[in-house]
């Protein structure tokens, strides 16, 4: 119990969140928070399931803050604007080497299987993921205008790395936002999108 609050008040601390709060899969996700000094409202949040034969299981929740809310994917992709993607892990089921699996998975679709030119790029974002994912962690995935890609994990003030460019933001938030082909990603990224 002390642990969530003091991680609650190193959130609120590095990011200014606000207090008010939307509960998706019993996770609180905040309405705004800041990243700098730009304030980002909550577009739409939603759950990444694992399917598990007969049986699905919550494996995060996600929620997308931009500067102004837009159902456009496309143009979200590919806007130069700061926005974050708040990943909240639920489960132990997700390890360092399944998330960085999937997200080389993700980066190939997005990419249309065309990821030579930000290789590079990509295994520098992949670094932040390196030490083992615990259930409870939180990630928020930036991209700060005029900055570029950096991961904050856990509250944390400092960025685990920073990476610069707009082809890695766009098929970064190309994963999660962009055309896939998993039934589950599809949902997700429509209630990231949509707000549903």
């Amino acid at each position: 119990m002390i642990r969530q609050l003091l991680m609650a008040v190193i959130v609120l601390f590095a990011f200014g969140t606000l207090a008010q709060a939307a509960k998706v899969g019993g996770v609180d996700v905040p309405e705004t928070m800041t990243l700098g000094s730009t304030k980002l409202v909550l577009n739409g949040a939603g759950i990444r399931k694992k399917n598990l034969g007969p049986i699905s299981k919550n494996v995060y929740v996600a929620g997308l803050y931009l500067k102004d809310k837009d159902r456009n994917s496309k143009r979200i992709i590919d806007a130069d604007e700061t926005m974050v993607l708040r990943i909240k892990i639920v489960t132990s089921l997700i390890t360092s080497k399944k998330f960085t699996d999937h997200a080389r998975d993700g980066f190939k679709e997005s990419t249309g299987g065309n990821t030579a030119p930000i290789q590079k790029e990509i295994e520098a974002f992949l670094s932040a993921f390196a030490d083992e994912i615990r259930d409870d962690e939180l990630f928020e995935i930036a991209y700060k205008k005029g900055v570029g890609i950096q991961v904050f994990k856990n509250g944390s003030r400092e960025s685990k790395i920073t990476v610069p460019g707009m082809a890695i933001k766009s098929a970064l938030f190309g994963i999660w936002l962009g055309e896939r082909s998993e039934d589950n990603l599809r949902t997700l990224a429509h209630k990231l999108v949509q707000g549903a």
